[in-house]
């Protein structure tokens, strides 16, 4: 789920909002708060797929060429 706070910094980079969603479910999740594995050990191991997928397809958007037209995906 977005997150929307009324003091967050301003983020202009694309895809700010999934990077942010996907940052604190990682740092929130159980893999690194109570194993203690780094968050990239966690997204190998499919913690927060679903943001992951949808950070990668924003990502992807910026490249292609379609996009002009039909906007970035994403929040």
């Amino acid at each position: 789920m977005p997150k929307y706070y009324e003091d967050k910094e301003d983020d202009n980079r694309a895809c700010s909002g999934v990077r942010e969603d996907l940052k604190s479910c990682l740092l929130q999740h159980d893999c690194v708060l109570k194993e203690g594995k780094s968050p990239r050990d966690c997204l190998k191991g499919g913690v927060c797929k679903a943001l992951q997928v949808s950070f990668f397809e924003c990502k992807r958007s910026m490249l292609d060429n379609r996009s002009r037209f039909r906007g970035r995906k994403g929040y």
